[in-house]
């Protein structure tokens, strides 16, 4: 197939992104502290910034902390998907935390806000692929928006966290230790729980997920009961704002609420621990609002069964596995290289629900480069399966108006990763990732993309 002039431009511009990638992770030549010149200490410091004089050093000393974060991505569709081609997509996030012991010496309280800049060509999956999954971290519609806001203050001896206010659930729920480092959104956050929004298609409810970008008003509680278990709920408001600015709340009976509950345990954790380190941690989720039944829904739109009905409430559970497999070097080495793997599974009921099975895992070596200690290499792989409640109603509504559905079964992605740690404040990060069934069917073709994301701390 011919490729036009952008589609062109647009691969020259990839092609030069990747060759500085390939130069900038090549393996820097160690100096002595003694030897450190004045560039390779620039090099090595936290912050793009550096300490801004030692203004940041001083608000730290007094209970002022700081963080500013770019991520600028370009995915590209290379082959499949609904159509080829490339778009730019940025986030800017800034987050401020208060730390009242060294304000005001009140022990264990924190004050905690954060925002969000969503920018570039919106949306990329569902222009270019069509994947429910969202292959790109960062592909959320634009916004200069509110994240969180909330106050959190440690009780008992700090066994005990109680955190309120306007709080994303991915912040504190089904965090695996190994997955962070993939581009793929499902890796972030698996894309079962967004079963909590609407259906496309049906109709509309007072529901949705409160996970970032998004936020609501709500409550967490955890315990941690030794060093190695917790315990932790949470109650958030059942629909979150979803308008530009992410500042708007409306609490009322008729959206009903979203509980999110979590227990965790960890070994070889501790530092007199030789053994591998790794934790399990099991957890669910329940909304109180009414969700839509597939079957009769489908089969309301060609006047077959009694129309659509609801069920009262929506549910799911989850578990998620990470352990170390093999590690480079002493315990005390500050990189953390080694082999790592994570599993992580849920399910949904299929009468409600889009997805009702979901699985992904990967495996994760950091340091495998000699002298590039801080980079990682990963490949993942994540599947789920499509509601058979659905799949059944599609086949009514296709029997009386046969094309109307392609029949939804299952959607796949496999992700290979490398997160090269060029300095202590920029990381570059090129990800290639295979979807199969975009969409959860046969719909749209199965694509290959491309992704070259780079992350500034200031």
């Amino acid at each position: 197939m011919k490729q036009n002039t952008k589609d062109s431009k647009t691969a020259v511009h990839l092609a030069g992104l990747c060759a500085l990638a390939c130069v900038a992770i090549q393996p820097a030549t160690a100096a002595s502290a003694e030897e450190k010149s004045a560039a390779m200490q620039f090099l090595e410091q936290d912050y793009l910034l550096g300490t801004w004089g030692g203004t940041r050093t001083w608000l730290s000393e007094k209970g002022v902390d700081f963080e500013f974060f770019y991520f600028g991505s370009v995915p590209s569709v290379i082959e499949g998907g609904r159509k080829r081609g490339s778009v730019y997509q940025g986030l800017f996030a800034m987050t401020l935390d208060l730390h009242t012991e060294r304000l005001i010496g009140f022990e264990g309280g924190r004050f905690h806000a954060g925002g969000l800049w969503l920018h570039g060509e919106k949306p990329f999956s569902d222009d270019y692929i069509g994947d429910l999954n969202k292959v790109n971290l960062i592909d959320y519609p634009n916004a200069f928006r509110l994240w969180e806001l909330y106050y959190e203050q440690k009780l008992a001896a700090d066994k005990v966290a109680l955190k309120f206010g306007q709080l994303a659930v991915d912040q504190d729920f089904i965090k695996p230790e190994y997955a962070q480092i993939f581009v793929n959104q499902t890796y972030f956050f698996p894309t079962i729980h967004f079963n909590l929004f609407d259906i496309p298609g049906y109709p509309a409810g007072r529901h949705a997920l409160p996970s970032s970008p998004l936020a609501t008003p709500g409550v967490r509680l955890r315990w941690d009961s030794t060093s190695r278990c917790y315990t932790q709920i949470a109650v958030y408001d059942g629909n979150p704002d979803r308008s530009s600015s992410g500042s708007r709340i409306n609490l009322n009976n008729q959206e009903g609420a979203l509980f999110y509950f979590e227990g965790g345990y960890k070994w070889n954790s501790e530092k007199e621990d030789t053994g591998l380190p790794g934790n399990v941690k099991l957890g669910g989720y329940y909304h109180t609002d009414d969700f839509y039944d597939n079957y009769n829904t489908l089969r309301a739109f060609v006047g077959a069964g009694p129309g659509p009905t609801t069920h009262s409430g929506n549910y799911g559970i989850y578990a998620t596995v990470d352990q170390l497999l093999y590690r480079e070097g002493e315990l005390s080495d500050p990189a953390k290289q080694g082999l790592g793997v994570f599993v992580r599974g849920g399910w949904a009921p299929a009468d409600r629900n889009l997805v009702d099975w979901s699985l992904d895992g990967g495996v994760v070596y950091k340091g495998l480069i000699p002298t590039r200690d801080y980079d990682s290499l990963g490949a993942s792989i994540g599947w789920m399966w499509m509601s058979d409640d659905i799949a059944r109603g599609q086949r009514v509504v296709n029997g009386v108006a046969p094309g109307t559905f392609s029949e939804v079964d299952y959607e796949g992605v496999v992700e290979v990763t490398y997160k090269g740690q060029i300095t202590a404040w920029w990381t570059l990060q090129p990800s290639i990732q295979w979807v199969a069934h975009p969409g959860g069917s046969e719909g749209d073709r199965n694509a290959w993309a491309a992704i070259l994301m780079t992350t500034l701390r200031f």
